[in-house]
């Protein structure tokens, strides 16, 4: 039997060749050409409305209610997600209903993001003392940065949040109160680095994303919220210092970066979260998580640009969600970056990209909005 299986094998290989098994030069075996063929399954991706809505987090300033106006229109459009901040947060109760109600009017899942860190930038004060201080966590030690960070998490997890923006990455030493002051863990960047990703951790181990920021550094007494700030640092200068605490978030697998709007002359001439340069830095790092930007209402950037137009700037640039914490200004985003992709100004493949990583966060599969490749 195996002579005989080794003989159809000899013939089958022959064959394939193009030769015959006949070794007095019988006649050649005709080659039938193969009629397989390889089908692409259609693809009808969601509309492009619906897709670049997902690519928006937004605030809801003042709303406690998800019936009301803001909420509802809000969580209609679909977005990305949503920002909580302490105007949204009146108690547990309240919050967990706000949220749940804010899930079951959005058509897809939804990102739920609080902006706490901890220390005089807390929007839980309604629901648990409000945690130290990044600075003071950066002097006690690792382990009680991972406490602070647990016990945040444990927080926002009981009022079903999905995602903190914080920890703060920057590298500061100047005054407790300034820009960054006491938000910062320290001056030292592998300090800073332990510090922040233990606190990173803390979240995660509570069921909380962390997201770094603000990359690539906010540069001490650059204050963007007022107006444009520019500071000439390198990109060498920014690797050998800035760069170690959010490369070590990076590596530990944090999920979010966002993105500032100070504006870095080794990078270019836009301020951080509209510089493609900024989103080339972050990428070269190997972070493939939703890059975000910080809030498109500061000063740096809203005294230049208008919402719509900063929100397609950003994700022209590289973001995969722009941050409005006025949620009013939603839907003429959404219908900016819209008009984007229709005229060819925003490619639709950047478009695609930044939705795929935003449904990743969210557990979605992306190919329930964006066509593969």
């Amino acid at each position: 039997m195996r002579r005989l299986l080794t003989g159809l094998l000899l013939v089958a290989l022959v064959a394939a060749c193009g030769g015959s098994s006949d070794d007095g030069g019988g006649e050649t075996a005709a080659t039938v050409p193969s009629t397989t063929t390889t089908t692409v399954p259609p693809c009808n991706p969601a509309p492009l409305e619906d897709r670049a809505a997902t690519t928006l987090l937004v605030g809801l300033p003042g709303t406690t209610d998800p019936a009301a106006p803001l909420a509802a229109e809000v969580a209609a459009l679909g977005v990305g997600g949503v920002l909580l901040t302490d105007t949204n947060v009146r108690g547990p109760d309240q919050a967990r209903a706000f949220v749940t109600g804010l899930r079951a009017a959005s058509p897809r899942a939804l990102l739920v993001a609080v902006d706490d860190e901890g220390g005089r930038v807390s929007s839980t004060s309604a629901l648990a003392p409000r945690g130290p201080s990044a600075r003071r966590l950066g002097a006690a030690g690792p382990d009680a940065a991972q406490e602070a960070g647990r016990s945040l998490g444990t927080t926002l997890a009981s009022i079903d949040v999905d995602v903190a923006l914080a920890p703060v990455a920057d590298l500061d030493g100047g005054p407790a109160g300034g820009v960054i002051g006491d938000r910062s863990f320290g001056t030292e960047p592998a300090a800073v680095a332990a510090a922040a990703t233990a606190f990173a951790e803390g979240l995660r181990e509570s069921g909380v994303a962390a997201t770094a920021k603000h990359f690539p550094g906010h540069a001490g007494a650059a204050d963007s919220h007022d107006g444009p700030a520019t500071v000439d640092r390198s990109v060498a200068a920014l690797e050998s210092a800035d760069l170690v605490p959010f490369d070590a978030l990076v590596e530990d697998g944090v999920r979010l970066v966002m993105l500032g709007h100070v504006a870095y002359s080794g990078l270019g001439p836009m301020p951080a979260s509209l510089e493609p340069g900024a989103y080339r830095l972050l990428r070269d790092t190997g972070f493939d998580g939703v890059a975000v930007t910080d809030s498109l209402g500061m000063g740096a950037i809203n005294l230049r640009w208008p919402f719509p137009e900063a929100a397609v700037r950003a994700v022209l640039a590289g973001a995969d969600l722009a941050l409005a914490t006025d949620g009013s200004y939603a839907r003429a985003m959404r219908d900016e970056l819209v008009s984007a992709v229709r005229v060819g100004r925003l490619p639709e493949e950047r478009l695609d990209e930044a939705v795929t990583r935003v449904l990743r966060l969210r557990g979605e599969d992306p190919a329930s909005m964006v066509c593969p490749g």
